[in-house]
């Protein structure tokens, strides 16, 4: 029987992905502290292991495919298919950043005023290449955690830190001072098991569903009803995916109307519908638009 072995992200993404997983059809029962949780679709084993070192799972086999971030897979230089980009974290849906930070007193402005200094960050690989190929000298020192406190406490000049608001570096008394890299969560697969005809398929249609829920979740369906002669007042102002749903009610002179819309624009909308003879108005959330 065949089966793929998926990689979960363990930490700040592993809700975020499980919730994103139930509203694409998949449920997955972690028990306790098992790594190896329950999933409803017998074609799927799963796993779950830290971000950090999914690409490395997925380039050695280990695992078929799994989700991690960019930022991971370019810091390990992992040999993997970059499947398609999943653009949601723990906040919302966009992109994190890492950014250089320094005190916000410091005399550092650019790049250049950190000849000599010392950094402290996570992703030290991509750090060392990334002020290298600006033939910048710097000492990349690989933090375990509380970034932010090492330049605070006196241990580096500056971090290179990530961030999805910049809130927590500020709180800290850090400023940004340059922005190294956009990343955002990617589904990867092995190189052989995407060559595989069945295991592509399969990591096809969990990507496909994964970015039905994603896109749903900014977008509402709404439905409702008006006199025929007010239909086209109605969709002057009514934006949709492609064009409405127009059906005619039983033995009336009435419509049925029915769309989908960016949910931030439904508060306007509404009232403008009501103005325009739009009568019994539903709004409702959607789980999945492909």
């Amino acid at each position: 029987m065949n089966k793929l072995k998926f990689g979960i992200p363990k930490g700040s993404l592993q809700k975020a992905t499980i919730n994103l997983f139930e509203k694409s059809g998949w449920k997955i029962n972690v028990n306790g502290r098992s790594y190896f949780p329950d999933i409803n679709d017998d074609d799927i084993e799963c796993a779950i292991c830290r971000a950090q070192e999914m690409s490395r799972y997925v380039e050695s086999g280990t695992l078929d495919a799994g989700l991690t971030g960019r930022d991971w897979t370019e810091e390990n230089e992992s040999n993997v298919v970059v499947v398609d980009d999943l653009v949601y974290s723990k906040v919302s849906q966009k992109p994190a950043r890492w950014v250089l930070a320094v005190p916000a007193d410091s005399d550092i402005k650019r790049l250049e005023d950190l000849q000599g200094k010392k950094i402290a960050t996570e992703l030290v690989n991509f750090t060392k290449r990334f002020f290298k190929e600006r033939d910048i000298d710097v000492k990349v020192a690989f933090s375990w955690g509380a970034t932010e406190a090492k330049v605070v406490s006196g241990l580096a000049d500056a971090i290179v830190e990530v961030t999805e608001t910049g809130s927590t570096i500020r709180a800290h008394g850090l400023k940004i001072i340059y922005d190294l890299m956009e990343t955002n969560t990617q589904l990867i697969a092995n190189p052989d098991a995407y060559e595989d005809p069945w295991k592509k398929d399969k990591i096809q249609q969990i990507i496909l569903l994964l970015k039905g829920a994603l896109r749903a979740e900014n977008m509402v369906a709404l439905k409702m009803n008006l006199p025929e002669d007010r239909i086209e007042g109605v969709i002057r102002i009514l934006p949709s995916l492609n064009a409405p749903t127009v059906a005619h009610l039983y033995n009336s002179d009435w419509v049925s109307v029915e769309t989908v819309v960016d949910v931030r624009v439904v508060r306007d909308l509404i009232p403008k519908l009501m103005n325009a003879g739009a009568e019994g108005i539903i709004e409702y959330a959607l789980n999945k638009v492909i």
